[in-house]
């Protein structure tokens, strides 16, 4: 048996880096800022740190007002379920793709993410079926201090079920050193309309299809 670690945003689903990049400038314009991220920016920046975002378009600001910026996003984010609603679908072929592994293997979604977030993020890509509170882990690691790190989520689960081989499909770099080889095989993933971020990978995949190739 296998257990494949999902990233979820920009992987199991398509959408998310529209409602950052509505969220981020709409707070720039709250602060009274002038800057804005540009399509592209906010495409390099995605799977970052919200507070790196402002980092990286405002670095004569303080790092207390970066977390300010980051944390007015997390209260729009949470407080507008109708931006998700507006922006995130499955990714295509992800449903499909999650049964067939489901009927066999383990798999768990390991997020950058707060854990009341994941939750609606789970529930607005209807991914309940799935996964739950057993295995979709919220790693936030937003904050300089953060404790849990995704390397101890999985370290953690694995310690409680009896796998082969672990399967990684993530978009960022962060993702593809989970694990590797001889252990792991990483799959580098990105929508097809973009390019594959820099990172060490077995796999860069732009069909979550590719995937079952480990079933």
């Amino acid at each position: 048996m296998k257990l494949f670690v999902w990233d979820f945003h920009g992987v199991l689903e398509s959408g998310t880096e529209n409602t950052v990049f509505e969220i981020s400038n709409q707070v720039l314009e709250d602060f009274g800022y002038r800057e804005r991220f540009t399509r592209q920016e906010n495409h390099d920046l995605f799977g970052r740190k919200w507070y790196e975002y402002y980092e990286y378009l405002l670095p004569a600001q303080n790092h207390e007002r970066h977390m300010s910026l980051q944390q007015a996003s997390f209260v729009m984010s949470d407080s507008r379920p109708d931006l998700m609603e507006k922006h995130i679908r499955p990714n295509d072929h992800a449903h499909d793709v999650l049964a067939t592994i489901a009927a066999s293997h383990h798999q768990i979604i390991i997020s950058n993410t707060k854990p009341s977030s994941l939750e609606l993020f789970i529930k607005a890509a209807h991914m309940t079926t799935y996964f739950g509170p057993a295995n979709a882990f919220a790693v936030d690691m937003h904050h300089r201090d953060s404790g849990r790190s995704k390397h101890d989520v999985l370290r953690d689960y694995l310690a409680s079920v009896a796998v082969d081989k672990v399967v990684t499909i993530g978009d960022s770099p962060s993702d593809m050193v989970l694990t590797g080889p001889p252990q792991g095989v990483r799959y580098l993933y990105a929508h097809p309309d973009r390019v594959h971020k820099t990172a060490a990978a077995d796999f860069r995949i732009s069909d979550l299809r590719d995937v079952l190739r480990e079933i």
